[in-house]
């Protein structure tokens, strides 16, 4: 056997026009990528003089962990683990009076611009509707804020407190600038001078800055505060506030949740 075909058997590569022995490399433990051999990244396939040279680029492996986790911290963020289930598969459009809402939502779902608001009273699917649309835009892997209104002013008033763990100020404007927020059950919060003032702080940076909302409430429209209908009225989805005059799903089917 030549030298020639020795080198050929244990493998070679040429570096620079100068012949290198491949190192053999131990076998791979099992979960480990083959790839990047769980280094999680590769050298740039470059000549010496390219502007990436050198570079060193995510492997697959490490962009799928990286997808994972910034799909994990999107839920978490989200709030919506609770109604991560519903979709429009598990929602009965056929009930009457909630077809025209299913359709809505379905097609503001798909891109969601303006503001969806669904009224109406309890249990007619306005909740179900509105973690769907949320849930569609997670999948998407799009920011997504699910807030009951009464527990999101009770978690503002805490972030006031010595012991808080999270600052008001962020807080504060991660609701009123997360691209897709939902707002469920508005008015049933205490009616207090400084509620009112949050919400409609909330409101209205969010009509001055034209972002997608969803707003869900069993209170007449009328009994709002006029500063948040009148932008609800100009933001509306499809043009108007829909009334959804449904009976109780959970009276007539208890292994629903709609709300």
């Amino acid at each position: 056997m030549t030298t020639t075909d020795h080198l050929r058997r244990l493998g070679t590569i040429s570096i620079g026009g100068v012949t290198h022995l491949r190192r053999e490399l131990p076998p791979l433990a099992e979960g480990v990528c083959p790839t990047c051999r769980g280094a999680g990244f590769l050298v740039a396939d470059v000549p010496y003089g390219h502007p990436r040279f050198g570079q060193l680029i995510p492997c697959s492996c490490k962009q799928a962990d990286q997808q994972q986790r910034r799909q994990a911290t999107l839920e978490q963020l989200s709030n919506i683990a609770d109604f991560r289930d519903q979709t429009f598969a598990t929602f009965d459009p056929d009930v009457p009076a909630v077809r025209k809402a299913f359709l809505r939502a379905h097609t503001f779902a798909q891109r969601p611009q303006g503001w969806l608001l669904l009224f109406g009273p309890c249990g007619v699917g306005k909740t179900h509707l509105a973690a769907t649309a949320a849930n569609q835009a997670l999948d998407r892997n799009e920011r997504v804020l699910f807030a009951v209104v009464p527990d999101l002013l009770d978690h503002l008033r805490s972030t006031f407190g010595p012991s808080s763990e999270v600052a008001y100020d962020g807080r504060f404007e991660q609701v009123r600038t997360v691209p897709l927020l939902i707002l469920d059950d508005l008015g049933t919060e205490s009616a207090t001078a400084w509620a009112r003032e949050k919400l409609y702080q909330i409101v209205n940076h969010r009509y001055n800055q034209e972002l997608p909302t969803i707003i869900t409430s069993n209170r007449a429209p009328d009994s709002l505060d006029p500063r948040v209908l009148s932008r609800m009225y100009q933001m509306a989805f499809g043009g108007e506030i829909l009334r959804v005059a449904a009976e109780d799903y959970r009276r007539s089917a208890p292994q629903s949740r709609p709300a």
